[in-house]
């Protein structure tokens, strides 16, 4: 959430791989940072991996002495038998020098503790892995800001983030990861009937929640401004709150015809609830397929709208009955990989349009490649991977990163963060003034993120989106950086 305090060390440089296929490496940068981890399981076993790889000083702290043995050997880690939630083993440990603490056990309360201990005894920023939706939802009190934790992360919501990017509109640029499924970029074709035609953006009176971010006019892309006019055949990508970019395809065309997506669900997991969440629009259709009678009935209490099927969807006659091949997704989110990769395969072999698969365990990350190009899978995902990737990311010294490239290769969609040295901290965004060919597209607070009005006021910890033409990015850095 924010740029982590940099040690006084000389610096050591990591690459990692993130984004979805066809969008290229994106490259980070790290400096050596001292990172405790709470809890040995698949998550922080695969951070502990990922981040000491990457030069960090990596202490991991867990329960159970027989992992501990097993860690020790293969980690290039400080691996230490203890109590994560105890403030006497955090001192131990000189927590207060930490520059990232990261609490990823099973249990939430035992994560939300120790990282509010973690940061009352000195540590620069907390991180507590999270499942109970309790602890996300602000409606009474904001968990995260009574805690004093910086940020909370939920591997299955991340997860159901990247399975719900193709469901709800494939090939989207992915600045989900930005915002964690918060802004959604949707791709609108101007029609010739379109009132918009002829019209100016700054004339179009659109929601405050969107934003066009570029227009893209005869194989050429142009960043979008005040003053851009729109054309019959116009591709126009706009970023904002997803279901406010639905209801505005009207507009666009008057003719676009609403495409129902029916959507198969195995499992009433973490991952699948998260992903019923991001799929609530009329239209999608979703089913889910569980085999624990207990299950069905509170997905059925919580989600009215879908179908509940209490059942095994490794059984080839119920997917049959269920008619699984005239399903446009098919989503296998179990916690049972190998019941996963079963029913995906069954799944494609009669007839699922886009199938899509959900991988927990380590034991299989040698295999993803393999079962995306040849068992015809795909989507693959990991909670341990994409947290991995996520932590990465929050972890990153550089100011700015590129998220995507403007088709034509005449710009840039990049975040950056905003430190206290910007220039802009304390602004209005209405006073920033950005150079021609250039605009914001998204405002992350520390808890929210959002289309950014006029007087939304920048401050230090911000993360902005903005879309810039390469001509103008090292103007755009000067008035952010």
């Amino acid at each position: 959430m924010f740029p982590l305090a940099l040690l006084k060390t000389p610096k050591i440089w990591a690459e990692y791989y993130s984004g979805n296929a066809g969008q290229g490496r994106q490259y980070a940068r790290f400096s050596f940072m001292k990172i405790i981890i709470i809890g040995a399981g698949e998550v922080g076993h695969n951070l502990c991996t990922t981040l000491s790889a990457a030069g960090h000083n990596v202490t991991l702290i867990e329960q159970s002495e027989v992992r501990c043995e097993k860690l020790d050997e293969e980690q290039n880690a400080r691996i230490i038998t203890g109590n994560g939630s105890s403030a006497r083993q955090l001192v131990d440990v000189d927590v207060a020098s930490c520059d990232a603490f990261l609490a990823m056990t099973s249990d939430d309360r035992t994560n939300v503790i120790s990282c509010s201990l973690a940061k009352g005894l000195g540590a620069k920023n907390t991180i507590a892995r999270i499942h109970d939706e309790t602890f996300s939802d602000n409606s009474v009190i904001n968990y995260q800001l009574h805690f004093g934790i910086d940020l909370l992360v939920n591997p299955e919501a991340i997860c159901a983030v990247e399975l719900a990017k193709e469901i709800r509109s494939a090939g989207r640029v992915a600045v989900e990861n930005f915002a964690r499924g918060q802004i959604e970029v949707q791709q609108q074709q101007v029609a010739k009937n379109s009132r918009l035609v002829g019209k100016k953006l700054k004339d179009l009176k659109l929601d405050s929640r969107v934003r066009i971010g570029y227009v893209q006019r005869d194989g050429h892309s142009e960043v979008a401004s005040a003053d851009t006019i729109l054309e019959a055949g116009d591709m126009v990508t706009l970023f904002g709150h997803p279901e406010v970019l639905f209801t505005l395809r009207e507009r666009f065309d008057p003719k676009h015809k609403i495409d129902v997506a029916r959507v198969v669900l195995f499992g009433g997991s973490e991952t699948a609830i998260s992903l019923i969440r991001l799929l609530t629009n009329p239209r999608f259709k979703v089913r889910v397929i569980e085999k624990d009678k207990a299950k069905c009935r509170s997905l059925a209490e919580r989600f009215p709208d879908i179908t509940v099927i209490n059942g095994d969807a490794t059984s080839l006659r119920l997917l049959e009955e269920e008619q699984i091949g005239s399903a446009d997704y098919f989503v296998a989110c179990t916690k049972d990989d190998e019941e996963n990769i079963l029913t995906c395969l069954q799944a494609a072999k009669l007839g699922a349009n886009h199938v899509q698969l959900v991988i927990n365990k380590g034991d299989y990350d040698q295999l993803l490649g393999i079962l995306k190009t040849m068992l015809g899978i795909e989507v693959v995902v990991s909670p341990r991977q994409a947290t991995a990737e996520f932590m990465l990311r929050n972890l990153s010294a550089d100011s700015s990163a590129t998220l995507a490239t403007v088709p034509g290769g005449d710009g840039q969609i990049v975040e950056v963060r905003i430190k206290h040295s910007s220039p802009c901290v304390g602004k209005m965004v209405k006073d920033i003034h950005l150079p021609p060919g250039a605009v914001f597209v998204a405002l992350l607070h520390k808890f929210k993120a959002k289309v950014p009005a006029a007087d939304d006021i920048i401050l230090a910890g911000d993360r902005v989106v903005v879309i810039v033409s390469e001509a103008q990015q090292k103007a755009v850095m000067a008035s952010l950086v």
